[in-house]
């Protein structure tokens, strides 16, 4: 594991002065790129946000600039991972305050992600400035002159998906949660520096985002744009359509999206997909209208599929984020259990039940890295289920992936507690048609993980189908060749077509 110290460097006195703290774990991201360390005021203070191997600690250590001592100001311990931002990658949820005095912490120990207030002198936890069930997503701001704190939140109005997030504002000396974003959507929020404005751009996968400027107070001063999906409209697409499902004990809510073909006739009988992705780090299904490329992803290439005569439905089942403690870490040291495929199948059939258009004895699954790990489990494990199966990229065993996922979310390796999870022990289950494909080059997820599971199929005198890409990365699930061989794959065992040889799928200028 490669370990890291902290150097402060003055360059205009040409002196460097190291911090006096144990070397730190860095798996893959060093404390500045994964956004976990920061200046303090006049750069007298640099503030580290310590993580341990497996993820189980979280320390808040301030280094004098100036002399390199350190001193831990806050720490945070649990007995599975302790997250300091449910959205992967993003900047931790800590703000220091009042020129060191204060720091905005977020803690999942109460079963739900909430915000806490410090005093950083003495350590000591001053207020729980949220609390209920629902989950904070991000510090928007911070007003320091009025003691007020603006959030975005999850899951805290009820009736609506808890996936989408609102803005909040309260006191940090206490108080109740104001909402200043009404609107039943997914808020997108950016305050201006001053903190007087924010940018609120609010949608969801069935509506389209609009913009608008928003006082401090949540007051529209002035809107900015609306999308126009008109023209996509007058050519017969339709939105996809939001659902609600039960989980597999018949309680939890789960949440997805179902895309249909533009020319979808309810008389008819349609094989389903099943579009997945297990997270535990990131949910899958969309929660707003696509307004970059990442976004149009999970969007379009679901619609595009749907269109060949499908209907692809994407579920985010236990195991995944944004949700509480609980829901999240259902899966941990069991990563057979991430993203929830008996949930799936569970969900599947009830939307089964409300739409008999739905063919439950022609269903597929296809995925992407995790989803790759995910779509091949599914059709190993539940193999009366899935009969046909896409898994690209897939880190079929987590012995063989980064420890920044592998060990964060399946634990410590001891003994053989990482072996349920090894896709190539079940090669024998094989039924359906499997194409298994992985880019030469991928630094990401390894071939080798790939030919792991080609192995054990080959051993077992299982039929697939393999397709390696040469002078491929990771991020190849959008590359034109691939994409057209997955559309086939599926139209030739799921449709019973044989589709057009050689055609090309072109990139737009």
């Amino acid at each position: 594991m490669a370990l890291t110290e902290t150097v402060v460097l003055d360059v205009a006195e040409h002196t460097a002065v190291r911090a006096r703290h144990e070397p730190l774990s860095m798996l893959v991201f060093s404390p500045p790129d994964g956004k976990n360390a920061w200046w303090g005021e006049h750069s007298r203070r640099l503030y580290l946000l310590a993580r341990e191997r497996h993820d189980r600690a979280a320390r808040l250590l301030e280094v004098d600039s100036a002399t390199g001592a350190v001193r831990t100001v806050i720490e945070e311990r649990g007995e599975t991972y302790v997250e300091m931002n449910l959205a992967a990658r993003a900047r931790p949820n800590v703000r220091v305050l009042r020129g060191g005095h204060e720091v905005i912490w977020f803690s999942e120990r109460d079963g739900w992600a909430h915000l806490y207030l410090y005093d950083a002198d003495t350590g000591a936890c001053k207020r729980q400035l949220t609390s209920g069930a629902f989950a904070v997503r991000d510090i928007a701001h911070v007003d320091e002159e009025a003691r007020r704190l603006y959030f975005t939140a999850g899951g805290r109005e009820p009736g609506r998906e808890p996936y989408y997030r609102h803005l909040y504002g309260v006191g940090l000396d206490g108080g109740e949660p104001d909402l200043l974003t009404p609107e039943d959507a997914d808020h997108a929020i950016t305050f201006s520096p001053s903190g007087r404005f924010f940018v609120d751009t609010f949608g969801r996968v069935d509506l389209p985002p609009r913009t608008v400027v928003r006082t401090a107070t949540g007051v529209i001063a002035c809107a900015l744009e609306e999308a126009d999906v008109a023209e996509v409209a007058a050519e017969g697409w339709r939105f996809p359509e939001r659902f609600t499902v039960k989980a597999r004990d018949g309680v939890t809510d789960l949440y997805g999206t179902m895309y249909r073909p533009t020319r979808f006739d309810p008389g008819r009988s349609y094989p389903v997909i099943d579009d997945i992705y297990p997270g535990p780090q990131t949910i899958h299904s969309p929660k707003v209208f696509p307004t970059d490329e990442r976004s149009a992803f999970a969007f379009w290439h679901p619609q595009a599929l749907a269109e060949l005569g499908f209907v692809v439905v994407q579920i985010d089942g236990l195991g995944t984020p944004l949700r509480s403690k609980a829901f999240h870490d259902y899966g941990y040291g069991r990563m057979e259990e991430a993203g929830g495929l008996p949930d799936h199948i569970a969900g599947l059939r009830q939307l089964a039940e409300r739409h008999p258009y739905l063919d439950l004895s022609r269903v597929g699954i296809f995925g992407h890295s995790g989803g790759g790990f995910a779509s091949t489990h599914a059709i190993l494990a539940f193999p009366a289920f899935y009969k046909v199966a896409v898994s690209s990229a897939g880190n079929h065993d987590q012995r063989g992936y980064s420890a920044t996922w592998g060990e964060k979310y399946q634990g410590p390796l001891k003994g053989d507690n990482y072996l349920p999870q090894a896709n190539y022990r079940m090669a024998g289950n094989l039924k359906g048609k499997l194409l298994l494909a992985c880019g030469d080059m991928d630094d990401n997820v390894h071939p080798a993980l790939t030919l792991k599971v080609v192995d054990a199929l080959i051993k077992a005198g299982k039929d697939f189908d393999l397709l390696v890409l040469p002078n491929r990365n990771h991020a190849y699930n959008a590359d034109p060749y691939f994409v057209r061989r997955r559309w086939d794959y599926f139209v030739r065992h799921l449709l019973g077509q044989e589709p057009p040889a050689g055609y090309i799928i072109e990139k737009p200028a």
